[in-house]
């Protein structure tokens, strides 16, 4: 059953408001449906046939090793440039690495970024897209085996640049970076560097997705088939938070209400919007079990960052050598990549990164006032500094038992009043432009 609130708004009487029922922004669909399974296997097919794309292998060989991987990458993404009309840029973003877990020396590795500027010079919001293109075996030293990493992840890069092929030729008020990273098997250390970088440079990364391990639709352990689910990992608490941050959080009862698990609530709002046959489940951790990926220094960082996985993960598939053993076939292989499936992840992908990309920024300041004890809620907020101006605002209201938004109250000041307490429900206010493009939720802090 698809969410609660694709068509219709549960609207309360206040003042200002509207009735608005929610549909499809028919330009970012169509941008959805350009989404090509066929141009995803054309792209993790080339990735692996570069043998090796380990982060200590080859860096001179045109046809062979990450250095061949990486400017290969380079070259096709800038060719998706040329239908920018300038808008888009194509760089390695080049950092040395020192000597250290994984990394046997020092050595000079290159993430590829391709920036979509954004066409608002009021806007300063930035979105991040990205997959490693890095690969792995067994002996995660082992730089010259057969290594060829089709879901892992060529998979989440293939999405990532078929993302650039389909929105470069398209223009948004913000900013979107689309990236492809090297050494995540290593240690996150590609995605570490742009992190860093993002905070060095006062980046204002609004939401960073990671797809990583997006194409299998069989688990290791049964054949049943699923092809419909992604899971979005989210932090509740945030990574970065301060011990007083945390105590202000825990005081609300707001632990499942981080940026990030905002931005998951949106992904699978959004997502199921626009893609069929879609599920989005929400996981309640940073990732999966003693595991990582490439979000994780985004959230350090303290940016809002989640990560995008198959349901069932075939472990035979993840870091094997490629192999036969009784009747098992092991081996990270493109002919076990469900192409189909990763084109539906990246379908989910770029609504979302197209409607956030065209929303206003979120309301500023967002406060629920607690000078009065009333069993009405009143909250108020301010409009986003930067960008353009929203038409309105939604109020989002849930249960705390609930995992999802319930209702939408849209007003358009910045003020509300709403017939239910504060004690027994979450609130969250998000900014919306006359095309119902909607930015991410904004919990918000009591005020007296």
């Amino acid at each position: 059953m698809k969410h609660i609130f694709l068509f219709l708004l549960l609207i309360l009487t206040l003042p200002a408001t509207a009735q608005t029922i929610i549909k499809q922004d028919a330009v970012i669909k169509q941008m959805v449906d350009e989404v090509s399974a066929k141009n995803i296997e054309a792209t993790i097919r080339k990735l692996v046939s570069f043998k090796s794309r380990h982060t200590l292998s080859d860096t001179t060989s045109k046809t062979m090793g990450s250095g061949a991987a990486r400017n290969w990458i380079k070259a096709e993404m800038e060719k998706y440039a040329t239908e920018s009309n300038g808008r888009m840029t194509v760089q390695f973003d080049t950092f040395t690495q020192p000597k250290g877990t994984r990394i046997d020396k020092p050595i000079k590795l290159k993430n590829v970024l391709a920036t979509l500027k954004g066409t608002d010079p009021n806007d300063t919001r930035v979105y991040l897209v990205s997959g490693h293109y890095d690969s792995r075996i067994n002996d995660v030293m082992d730089a010259n085996g057969v290594e060829p990493g089709a879901n892992d992840d060529a998979s989440g890069t293939a999405l990532s640049m078929e993302l650039a092929r389909v929105m470069a030729k398209r223009s948004f008020p913000a900013t979107i970076i689309f990236m492809t990273v090297v050494g995540e098997e290593q240690g996150l250390y590609g995605s570490a560097n742009v992190a860093k970088r993002a905070k060095a440079e006062n980046w204002n990364v609004d939401a960073m997705l990671n797809n990583d391990i997006v194409g299998n639709t069989y688990g290791m352990e049964t054949d049943l088939k699923d092809n419909r689910s992604v899971r979005v990992f989210s932090d509740g608490v945030p990574t970065a938070a301060t011990d007083k941050q945390v105590a202000a959080l825990k005081s609300l009862g707001g632990e499942n209400d981080s940026p990030s698990r905002q931005l998951a609530r949106y992904t699978k709002e959004i997502g199921e919007r626009y893609v069929d046959q879609l599920d989005v489940k929400l996981i309640y951790r940073r990732d999966r079990y003693l595991r990582g990926g490439d979000h994780l220094p985004f959230l350090e960082q303290g940016f809002t960052a989640v990560r995008f996985t198959e349901m069932n993960e075939n472990f035979n598939r993840q870091h094997q050598n490629i192999r036969t053993e009784n009747g098992v076939e092991y081996g990270d292989l493109p002919d076990f990549v469900d192409f189909n499936y990763v084109q539906k992840v990246a379908r989910m992908n770029l609504a979302v990164l197209a409607n956030l990309a065209s929303a206003p920024a979120g309301p500023q300041n967002v406060s629920v006032i607690t000078s009065d004890l009333t069993n009405k809620t009143k909250l108020k907020w301010e409009a986003p500094a930067t960008g353009k101006k929203p038409a309105g605002y939604y109020v989002l209201m849930r249960e705390t038992i609930s995992p999802y938004w319930e209702k939408k109250f849209y007003v358009t000041d910045t003020i509300a009043t709403l017939n239910y307490s504060k004690d027994n429900y979450f609130f969250a206010v998000q900014s919306v432009d006359a095309e119902g493009h909607e930015s991410l939720p904004v919990f918000p802090k009591p005020v007296r």
